[in-house]
């Protein structure tokens, strides 16, 4: 796996990152959102860089111009429901992506810190020969992606998969590494070092599907 880690380096980014996780700032739901969305867009212009391009031509009043613009097909595909301020981040600058959504949670059977992730609501288009861009907000303990991986079989063989993701943990970034291709590239805005005992990030920022839409019972 190809790594693209972000917080060590001087940019507007780290402001984003600091609001986010900051506990008086949270308080606001809808700056929250804004600013994961902002990372999305970041990371997406990142990402943007790494994709295939071809030359065209555009007709403009006084004449034409060359350019080169992207060739490659995108499928944007996100974990609901944290994961939607990160998907409208990334789908303002790909506009013209297809979209799929999966819902995913975890499920305590025996009421203890262990739990497995459950998969239930899933619509996607065609993957095959389409740049497969996987989105969660945070990349835990890397169980959601691997079961997510798994449920995007079914629609066929992407040609390249990319994970944008806004905070992750040591062990996650381990296991996302050692459960898809080699090829794949993880585009993260900030790596913890910690988990606790439940398979939450620390110091992280807490649960960001309840911090973009209130708190669920």
């Amino acid at each position: 796996m190809i790594i693209h880690q972000f917080d060590h380096a001087n940019s507007i980014l780290n402001t984003f990152i600091s609001e986010i996780r900051d506990v008086q700032i949270q308080k606001d739901a809808m700056r929250f959102r804004r600013n994961i969305e902002r990372i999305g867009e970041v990371l997406a212009y990142e990402l943007s860089k790494s994709l295939d391009y071809e030359e065209r031509t555009v007709k403009t009043p006084l004449g034409t111009k060359r350019s080169f613009l992207c060739a490659d097909k995108l499928v944007l595909c996100s974990v609901l429901r944290a994961g939607l301020p990160l998907h409208h981040g990334i789908l303002s600058y790909f506009d013209g992506a297809e979209n799929a959504f999966i819902s995913a949670y975890r499920h305590h059977p025996n009421n203890d810190d262990d739990f497995e992730v459950i998969v239930k609501y899933f619509a996607a288009p065609s993957l095959d020969d389409k740049v497969l861009v996987l989105t969660d907000p945070m990349l835990a303990t890397g169980k959601t992606l691997e079961n997510v991986l798994d449920a995007l079989k079914s629609h066929g063989t992407p040609k390249q998969i990319h994970i944008i993701s806004v905070i992750g943990s040591k062990p996650g970034v381990a296991k996302v590494k050692r459960d898809f291709p080699e090829d794949t590239h993880l585009w993260i805005a900030a790596v913890d070092e910690e988990l606790t005992s439940k398979g939450y990030i620390v110091p992280g920022l807490g649960d960001a599907g309840d911090l973009s839409y209130g708190v669920k019972l």
